[in-house]
């Protein structure tokens, strides 16, 4: 059975292609750590890079994500056979009743197809924990194989803010599982919790910070996989088939108090060395684009906890516009506090 990998999956401000910049600053400036913790972390990938060879503490609000992480960094033992054959079951299921994602969703992000197919899965993995047939963690890696492949099949630009207006929506889903862990020779802490209160509790050798420098909720743009994710089955409302109440997921990154709250983290950590990551976006391209905090405001409260060192790197964003933007860099602050 193919599988997918962490970076399989589009993201607004993955670091993927970022990777190797990140990785060359950690190494070289972060002499003797053992312990790296990345507080937004997204789809995880940057935590990924550090995983086989240190001790990472990864988290993120959002479920979506979390259930992610379980897979890819968690130990706890699973059945191969027993999620290869659950895979197969849904791949090779037929006359799919209808059910709560097909009845919402079909014709607008997915076929009516793939989401009578996205559905009966989800229902499934439900059954399957409340039967105990499955473990927590085998839950988790199967609510990631469906995240992952109907983010593959979805007929959007990358987010789930508003679908193509297509007719005759093609069914195209197949299930793959993701590449998920499974060595336990392995140390991951894994939270879903704020960033600003989990920096209180924890201490690590280096933190890195990638927040939402912008008005774009993620709890928006990704609202439907957090719909998957959590299956209350809600009901959704308007054209993009939002879930009505998201304020528990909102970032206050997003808003104006976005200077303050990057202050009071920022005094919170308790790390050797702090890693920012920023691009030079502040006032270009759609408003909604433009920082909530300027590179000079991070260089000021940076500077309050130790020495920086500021690295640049050429980047082309992912954007799920067509807006041209040029000598687009992406910035790594690294301070080595007092």
């Amino acid at each position: 059975m193919q599988t997918f990998e962490i970076h399989n999956r589009r993201y607004l401000g993955s670091k993927t292609r970022l990777l190797e910049l990140i990785e060359s600053v950690v190494r070289t400036e972060c002499k003797r750590m053992d312990t790296f913790a990345d507080l937004f972390a997204g789809t995880g990938v940057v935590s990924n890079s550090f995983f086989k060879s240190t001790k990472i503490i990864v988290n993120d609000i959002l479920l979506s994500n979390y259930h992610s992480y379980i897979s890819w960094f968690d130990k706890r033992r699973v059945s191969r056979k027993k999620l290869n054959q659950i895979i197969d079951r849904v791949n090779q299921a037929k006359s799919i009743r209808s059910n709560y994602f097909s009845k919402n969703f079909a014709g607008t992000y997915f076929s009516k197809g793939d989401c009578l197919r996205i559905g009966f899965f989800r229902d499934m993995v439900e059954d399957l924990f409340a039967c105990k047939e499955i473990n927590s963690r085998e839950r988790s890696i199967l609510i990631t194989s469906i995240i992952y492949s109907a983010d593959r099949a979805a007929n959007t630009c990358g987010h789930y803010d508003a679908y193509r207006m297509t007719k005759n929506k093609r069914d195209s889903i197949i299930f793959q599982l993701p590449n998920y862990n499974t060595s336990t020779n392995v140390q991951a802490e894994i939270f879903r919790e704020d960033a600003n209160k989990l920096a209180k509790k924890i201490k690590s050798d280096v933190v890195y910070i990638d927040p939402p420098y912008n008005s774009r909720q993620y709890s928006d743009t990704y609202h439907l996989l957090e719909n998957i994710a959590d299956w209350k089955k809600e009901k959704v409302f308007g054209t993009a088939k939002k879930i009505k109440d998201r304020s528990a997921i909102k970032s206050i990154y997003c808003t104006i108090k976005a200077n303050n709250a990057f202050r009071d983290l920022i005094d919170s950590i308790d790390a050797k060395y702090i890693i920012v990551s920023f691009n030079n976006m502040e006032k270009r391209g759609n408003h909604r684009s433009h920082s909530k905090i300027s590179g000079e405001e991070i260089t000021d409260i940076l500077s309050q906890r130790g020495r920086l060192k500021i690295f640049k790197n050429d980047f082309k964003q992912f954007t799920t516009g067509k807006t041209n933007k040029e000598d687009h860099k992406e910035i790594l602050y690294v301070c080595k506090t007092k």
